[in-house]
């Protein structure tokens, strides 16, 4: 039976239930968990530390009235970041290589930040709909322009994130083919091609915990205009 190159990406299913919900949870288990200790072991560090550094980054320009998100959009960052790199692993799923999770959050982050804008400082979040110093006789166009924008705004987080991780998967998946058919036939080739391999995945590592961040830090912006 031929599978196709995006055979990969469809849900697994196991005697008809999605495995999906198992693949999103199951990776949080792996995260070491708090301790009343007045010190903690390395990795236990190495994630606070990552996660003042990360977080301290994304709210820096924001107001403080914003930086209640700050517990939200750091789980978000890890959450992304997760999904992304336990991908990579053989015979695993990518949950956040699915159009449909990815739509579902940034479509959900994106109307919180709108709603938040809307009940905080309207004036503030409906200026934006119209640049300052406009020609009169461009008015209309403008706000009809950057409404547009506001709601693409979603549907280019998701198709983004979506769109980054279909196509490293793709991509190493075409080289790992060519790789194994070679093996036999031009040995020295194969070779070549397995290095190339090995520095795909780096790669396509990096791209994961890149997107993961740029998810974050573009909700960050948004709720920069709201907040």
């Amino acid at each position: 039976m031929t599978l196709s190159l995006f055979d990969q990406f469809l849900s697994p299913v196991v005697c008809w239930i999605p495995l999906v919900a198992i693949a999103i949870t199951l990776p949080w288990i792996l995260f070491p968990s708090p301790t009343t200790r007045w010190l903690n072991n390395r990795s236990l560090t190495s994630q606070n530390w990552f996660l003042s550094q990360a977080t301290s980054q994304i709210f820096l320009p924001i107001n403080p009235p914003g930086h209640k998100w700050a517990l939200l959009l750091s789980s978000l960052l890890i959450f992304l970041a997760t999904m992304n790199t336990a991908g990579l692993l053989p015979y695993t799923f990518t949950p956040t290589s699915q159009l449909s999770i990815n739509m579902g959050l940034a479509g959900a982050l994106w109307m919180g930040v709108v709603i938040l804008g809307m009940r905080t400082q309207p004036t503030h979040s409906l200026g934006h709909l119209l640049p300052e110093g406009a020609p009169a006789l461009l008015t209309p166009i403008l706000v009809i322009i950057e409404t547009i924008s506001l709601f693409i705004r979603p549907i280019a987080l998701g198709v983004r994130l979506t769109a980054n991780l279909t196509a490293g998967h793709l991509l190493i998946q075409l080289t790992s083919t060519a790789t194994l058919a070679m093996l036999t036939i031009m040995p020295v080739t194969a070779i070549f091609t397995g290095i190339l391999l090995f520095l795909l995945a780096l790669l396509e590592a990096a791209v994961a915990l890149i997107q993961a961040y740029v998810f974050v830090l573009l909700l960050s912006l948004y709720l920069q205009e709201n907040a």
